[in-house]
């Protein structure tokens, strides 16, 4: 059993080169920038496609950008819940570095716990420069109000729901609020929510085609977030081809697998608008998946809102004709953020200095591996589990540092030759310990110097 963990975590095989702008070196030169497609399913687990090797699910459109393209065995979410990972995708930083350790629940002020800073820059504000169209389709969930929606941001164009989650995929509400938007205009869509999207999708690729130019689509799907609510022939479709499938797990699957066919739409609309050769395509995850809805998240301990593996792996692919050669992989360490200076290397934007992330574009070309890094996810939230308070993980080479609940003791594990942290080595590894707890220290210190509340906030809590 020992030589299959093993496999199970290549932490030291490779990490990706340094950003630098750049444009890719293809075989045949290109002359136009390529178009940018990031996909961003929500509380996806791991081990929930097809491609993974799970046999209960089919996902074969999911499946289509791991055979066309390369798979990311390490990917990882920047953290284990929703806002973090997607502020660190769209401004390249640790996402307590620009004030969103936590989920951002702005319908009730005072269960959120981020607020998107307004020095950050976020990634379309720097392709649009560059001769971008930007837009967002799909969950924003870094603020509903102004100056911190989509169009305020950087968008050119959004086609979306502001919010956190909806409490149905059919009305599209949250706490009885309608957060749909097109740009600054409410809009009420008829269908499921992934559907809309989908269609939405669709139908910018198609005007983009018409109107020509790169573009950069962020399409953020709300599924497989709860609610499970799958469209009832896809539900029944599972069912009769898995008969022994609990409820719980097939309406997870069916939801995941109408996902699929939305993802598919999209890579179809790319095909026949001729668009597809010229896109750099990224698939993945905003964390793990939640056991208890049924998710697969592999082999790895623990889910959504948890520091072990199982919260933060998540799914990753990219597909790009001409550049990523069919049916590859790569066991380089990737994160969330890594996406930022990666669109800006393939668009050949200079990235701000500051930031964390690094382009895996190398990767992509299958060029060897030359950086090693340290890596740090965060979570702040509230109610009596958390009281408001952060829990942490940093990662050094074969080492990880854990506190999955800010009131319990740090963890450390050996991720070399135990990969589903079954053993505490916190007692045993006092010098190992000791340095990465004073890492650890340093991170959380260079992120406190970030507010991550609004200002009126702050001051109605009375601090100055």
């Amino acid at each position: 059993m020992k030589p299959i963990l093993l496999l199970l975590w290549p932490w030291l095989l490779c990490l990706p080169l340094v950003v630098v702008a750049e444009v890719p070196n293809t075989k045949s030169p290109r002359t136009t920038k390529p178009n940018i497609l990031v996909i961003l399913t929500d509380d996806q687990g791991r081990g929930d496609y097809s491609a993974f090797g799970t046999k209960d699910i089919r996902t074969p459109h999911m499946d289509r950008l791991c055979r066309e393209g390369m798979t990311f065995q390490n990917f990882f979410a920047n953290s284990c819940v929703c806002s973090p990972t997607r502020a660190a995708l769209l401004t390249g930083c640790y996402p307590d570095r620009v004030g969103v350790p936590g989920v951002i629940r702005e319908e009730t002020p005072d269960s959120s716990w981020g607020y998107l800073t307004p020095q950050s820059v976020l990634l379309p504000q720097l392709l649009k420069p560059a001769g971008y169209h930007t837009a967002l389709i799909g969950k924003w969930h870094l603020g509903i109000d102004t100056p911190n929606t989509p169009t305020e941001r950087g968008f050119d164009f959004f086609h979306g729901f502001l919010g956190d989650m909806m409490d149905d995929y059919w009305t599209h509400r949250r706490n009885s609020h309608n957060f749909m938007r097109r740009n600054l205009e409410t809009v009420d869509p008829k269908g499921h929510a992934t559907d809309v999207f989908t269609g939405w999708a669709c139908d910018y690729l198609v005007e983009r085609a018409k109107t020509g130019g790169p573009f950069f689509l962020y399409l953020a799907y709300t599924a497989p977030h709860e609610p499970i609510q799958p469209p009832m022939e896809w539900l029944e479709k599972v069912k009769q081809r898995e008969p022994g499938m609990s409820e719980k797990r097939a309406k997870l699957v069916a939801l995941i697998e109408h996902l699929d066919d939305g993802i598919g739409k999209v890579l179809n609309t790319l095909d026949h608008t001729g668009l597809t050769a010229n896109t750099l395509v990224i698939f993945t995850s905003d964390n793990g998946g939640v056991l208890a809805n049924g998710a697969n998240n592999g082999p790895w301990r623990g889910d959504k809102g948890h520091m072990y593996e199982g919260g933060l792996r998540v799914p990753g692919a990219a597909r790009w004709p001409g550049v990523i050669n069919h049916g590859t992989s790569t066991d380089c360490m990737t994160l969330t953020m890594d996406i930022f200076a990666t669109a800006c290397a393939a668009a050949g934007v200079v990235p701000p200095s500051n930031i964390d992330g690094i382009s895996f574009l190398p990767a992509l070309r299958g060029e060897p591996p030359v950086h090693r890094r340290d890596f740090y996810f965060v979570r702040r939230e509230g109610g009596t589990a958390y009281g408001g308070k952060t829990i942490e993980a940093f990662c050094r080479g074969d080492w990880k540092l854990l506190q999955d609940s800010p009131f319990a003791a740090l963890e450390l594990y050996d991720l070399k030759s135990d990969p589903l942290e079954t053993t505490n080595l916190a007692k045993q590894k006092h010098r190992i310990f000791n340095e990465l707890d004073a890492a650890l220290r340093k991170q959380i210190q260079r992120a406190g110097a970030v507010p991550w509340q609004a200002q009126e906030i702050r001051l109605d809590s009375g601090v100055q």
